[in-house]
């Protein structure tokens, strides 16, 4: 049995009888809803019913954050998130959150627990892999970002008025210099990969020179690639595999979706290497994958793994006794490179397929800065001060 009752300009009461308890007395469920009129809320007040009677309704006073995390995972995150994003969100709430405000009640958590929480996390002792320090500001944002999309559902289907976490200030991400090689470092890298294998001699250079981020360079097709015109057409990327094959998705956001010029160079070591693919398909005819032709691929003819790449580099950069950096540096390396020779910021974060200018500069900013001291004293040499004031 449901009933409705309006309690307000907009607002309606929902009840729900379920049956009897052990005692004989009847089991209600009621909640408040928002409604402008009476047959949206007869709308709500139908769904709560089924709600109730397919046993998927928890009272809010009796639900305790840990408890909604598994409707949050059932009823939202296992169909909206990325298998990588899902796995990334589950882990950071078993380690970070769940065992610090897990046991509240969803509608007891203030602001002020989110706060603290947060505040934790950027203290001394809060990494959890043994190293000193602090936990990397990336990371303390994940936190947020994890929190707010959990009490955003609660709040979207009526287990809780108000998101704790939207009064909080999301904690501001310091971006880190990263690990560069310089020219000299460069040289050295391309003189020991002259005896690695091609592929991988291909796929360090096309990180070099065109900023790719590895999941993109995996994923790249040759239908992708312009062999008439020097180009390459970024359209997928593979961040994961599911059941042995690989996850190819589109880019997230449109400037990920983007065109690259070849230099003169590389554009004719890609010819050669598509001839040198060719003949490596005619080998591999029982195991390749027909479906996608991957500019990269394994001894079976099918894609890498994301994780390939950099488990090889980082192997390659201990044989021949060469600075370690992570293999997205090269993408880092290849951005720095291009600033340091003049190249305008707004042309690097086109080639990068960054959202907008702003994440290249925030990225950047500190070789930017340098190139930007560079360029003032180029004026020193136009104007010629000393000459100037002997005069």
């Amino acid at each position: 049995m449901a009933s409705l009752e309006k309690r307000g300009a907009n607002s309606w009461r929902l009840t729900v009888t379920a049956g009897k308890n052990a005692l004989g007395k009847y089991i209600r469920h009621g909640k408040t809803v928002r409604c402008r009129t009476k047959k949206e809320a007869a709308i709500e007040l139908a769904k709560f019913q089924i709600e109730v009677e397919a046993g998927a309704y928890i009272a809010p006073e009796k639900l305790e954050l840990h408890a909604f995390i598994n409707e949050w995972r059932e009823k939202y995150a296992v169909k909206e998130l990325e298998t990588k994003t899902l796995s990334i969100y589950l882990r950071i709430l078993d380690k970070r959150i769940l065992p610090v405000i897990g046991h509240l009640r969803l509608d007891q958590i203030k602001p002020l627990h989110i706060a603290s929480l947060l505040s934790d996390l950027g203290k001394e002792g809060s990494r959890q892999d043994g190293k000193k320090g602090i936990l990397a500001s990336g990371t303390v944002q994940v936190v947020y970002r994890v929190m707010k999309n959990i009490f955003k559902r609660a709040v979207e289907w009526r287990v809780i008025k108000s998101n704790p976490v939207a009064d909080v200030k999301a904690p501001k991400v310091v971006h880190k210099e990263s690990e560069v090689y310089d020219e000299d470092e460069i040289q050295l890298l391309f003189q020991a990969m002259q005896h690695e294998p091609y592929h991988w001699r291909m796929m360090i250079t096309l990180a070099l020179t065109t900023g790719l981020r590895r999941g993109e360079l995996v994923g790249l097709e040759w239908k992708h690639v312009d062999l008439v015109q020097g180009t390459i057409h970024v359209k997928q990327s593979i961040s994961d595999f599911i059941d042995g094959k690989p996850n190819i998705k589109e880019p997230k956001t449109k400037k990920s979706t983007r065109k690259i010029n070849l230099s003169d160079a590389v554009w004719e070591e890609l010819k050669d290497y598509y001839e040198f693919c060719k003949q490596e398909w005619d080998k591999l005819e029982e195991t390749r994958d027909n479906n996608h032709l991957f500019v990269f691929f394994n001894q079976y003819g099918k894609a890498f793994y994301p994780e390939s790449p950099y488990l090889w580099f980082r192997s390659f950069l201990k044989k021949h006794q060469l600075r370690y950096i992570k293999f997205h540096d090269l993408r880092h390396t290849s951005a720095t490179l291009l600033i340091n020779k003049g190249v305008h910021a707004k042309i690097i974060s086109e080639r990068l397929g960054h959202a907008n200018i702003t994440t290249t500069m925030n990225i950047y900013g500190h070789v930017l800065a340098k190139a930007d001291k560079e360029a003032a004293n180029k004026f020193d040499q136009i104007i010629n001060f000393k000459n100037r004031k002997e005069a």
